[in-house]
């Protein structure tokens, strides 16, 4: 979240407030309802996300979580999880992704759920606020320093819409990005076949129409499922009675075939020739 890291700390003016080392700041228990991010030992407490932040995080944990649910892939998709980056920093993305036995790993720590160096998610989001030059400065140097494969930035600001991908590409020393804009679409450089619309992840549709629709796609291929299975069946009943009424057709043929020789039999017996007989 943009509003996280203060530009105050960046800029080194003095801070008389007492620092915290990493693994303090992992067990830390601050006012309610209080996240905090961790910046050279100093505790930042995060800014409340506006109704639109919250609504573009929880489509894109949507749209991640369909998209690793369709390719079988053993990640996960998570809010609210720390990323440590240097010995006494730590950032809280808006989004990130990481593996499923990774997450298993933080679920058995103790203390806060976080990251820790080397356990490097696949892929992480910010959505940007008021603070712009966290986001698109001071993260950026986070997490090219954790080496974070690819680190989103989604700036809804008006006048400024925009995402930024930023990336490894071989070749280069850090990070390159690239910016995708109203009316375009968005290509993930770890999930290429990710593609999105700009204008859905900036004006993102409700996460719960999302689902109804869903559902109610699901129970109408349900349905339809029914009535192809009801058709099958019609069809195999039909099939049925054609083939028993083709046999029953066939057992009469053959028994008309045996009365007319029975008759041929007796006409001979007789003394007539059943060829003349009409």
């Amino acid at each position: 979240m943009s509003q996280s890291i203060a530009p105050a700390l960046e800029e080194k003016q003095t801070d008389t407030s007492p620092t915290l080392t990493f693994e303090e700041y992992r067990v830390y228990q601050g006012e309610p309802d209080v996240q905090y991010e961790l910046y050279k030992g100093q505790l930042i407490p995060m800014a409340t996300a506006t109704a639109l932040h919250t609504s573009i995080c929880e489509y894109l944990v949507y749209k991640l979580q369909r998209y690793l649910a369709a390719h079988n892939l053993d990640l996960v998709v998570k809010t609210s999880v720390g990323v440590r980056t240097e010995n006494a920093t730590s950032c809280i993305p808006d989004v990130l992704v990481c593996t499923q036995s990774l997450w298993e790993q933080i679920l058995a720590q103790p203390g806060s759920g976080i990251l820790d160096l080397g356990e490097t998610p696949l892929l992480v989001v910010e959505v940007v606020s008021e603070n712009r030059r966290a986001d698109y400065i001071i993260k950026r140097a986070q997490y090219e320093l954790a080496n974070v494969p690819e680190y989103c930035i989604v700036d809804p600001k008006c006048g400024k819409q925009k995402i930024r991908i930023l990336a490894f590409i071989e070749g280069e020393d850090g990070y390159t990005h690239t910016d995708f804009f109203p009316g375009e679409e968005i290509v993930s450089v770890v999930f290429p076949d990710f593609v999105l619309s700009v204008d859905e992840i900036l004006n993102p549709p409700l996460v719960e129409e999302l689902v109804k629709a869903e559902r109610a796609e699901l129970q109408e291929s349900q349905q339809q499922a029914v009535i192809e299975r009801q058709r099958a069946e019609e069809e195999r009943q039909r099939a049925e009675q054609q083939s028993q009424l083709a046999e029953q057709q066939s057992q009469l043929a053959e028994q008309q075939s045996q009365l007319a020789e029975k008759l041929a039999a007796k006409l001979r017996e007789l003394g007539v020739d059943p060829d003349t007989v009409v």
